[in-house]
């Protein structure tokens, strides 16, 4: 078997765009040929599917899940919204938030080298669905949520499938009440989340990067106003308070009556049914949040394909 080098290696990776483990693999397999296994690659559809992978995949599916006091969001991205009604891509969603609730892993990388129960690891499923469907589809990110006691509530907006949709909620509640009075409460803080976006828990919470933003503005918008020195630093911290209260979720006005503090909203449930319920924790997936879209230039992309770009 001939010797595998890194400068063999990079030439193949640099030649196909395959992944490197992939082109030590494809060398191993065609006893260190470079074009032999330039072509394993491509029979194997890695090749096409690692080109593939340089095309921004902004769409596709925030998937749910929850079992008891347990629950998973997962997100993966395509590069179109045709991709998000493939049978194929939302099979593969739903098996992976299946996967990372039952084994509580919502580390992206551990989540990728995980085995699927119909074979091969979430990793090389989502390589083969790329080189089936023909674009790029990312295993974005996933997050769970989880409580000692209580209930895990989720809530998909805009749902494709059941589970599956443009923006996924998960809502934990810890308490001692019963489901038939934090199933109905979650579900409605989860659609006041879904609407509102708040970017923390309480104002605790919050970023510090993003405070600090907000009062660099505030004092921008404060300083044309001619007024002293320490009325305008008053002005700020009033509008920093402002912001922080809009933004953090306990603070925030419910939206189903927008005059009562989400908080107060959960006191009064837990009063109501005679004990504590107590919002630990939630997740708020939106898809392709924060995710620059690539623009299209149909032009370019025909050229391109022509081979008329040098």
């Amino acid at each position: 078997m001939a010797e595998i080098t890194a400068a063999a290696v990079k030439e193949l990776r640099e030649k196909s765009g395959a992944g490197m483990m992939d082109c030590k693999k494809a060398l191993a397999e065609t006893n260190g040929d470079i074009e032999a296994a330039s072509d394993w690659l491509r029979s194997k559809g890695l090749a096409a599917a690692a080109k593939k992978s340089s095309r921004t995949a902004a769409e596709g599916l925030v998937g749910v899940a929850v079992a008891g006091t347990k629950g998973v969001a997962v997100e993966v991205n395509s590069q179109t919204d045709f991709v998000a009604k493939n049978e194929i891509f939302q099979g593969y969603v739903r098996d992976v938030t299946a996967l990372a609730l039952e084994t509580g892993n919502d580390d992206i990388d551990a989540l990728k080298a995980s085995p699927l129960p119909q074979g091969g690891t979430v990793e090389e499923v989502l390589t083969a669905n790329i080189s089936t469907i023909g674009e790029n589809q990312v295993l974005r990110r996933a997050k769970k949520v989880e409580v000692s006691k209580g209930a895990v509530i989720p809530y998909v907006h805009n749902a494709a499938a059941p589970g599956l949709g443009k923006i996924g909620v998960l809502v934990a509640l810890e308490s001692d009440a019963g489901v038939d009075v934090l199933e109905p409460l979650g579900k409605q803080i989860a659609m006041h989340i879904a609407a509102a976006f708040p970017l923390a828990l309480d104002e605790t919470g919050l970023d510090q990067e993003t405070l600090e933003r907000e009062r660099a503005i505030a004092r921008e918008k404060a300083s044309e106003s001619g007024k002293p020195a320490d009325i305008i630093e008053k002005m700020v911290e009033g509008s920093v308070k402002k912001f922080a209260k809009e933004n953090a979720l306990l603070s925030q006005l419910f939206v189903m009556d927008g005059k009562t503090p989400v908080a107060d909203v959960i006191a009064k449930a837990g009063k109501d049914a005679g004990t504590t319920i107590v919002l630990k924790d939630y997740v708020r997936f939106q898809l392709g949040e924060g995710i620059e879209k690539e623009e299209s230039d149909f032009a370019a992309e025909v050229a391109a394909t022509a081979g008329l770009n040098r």
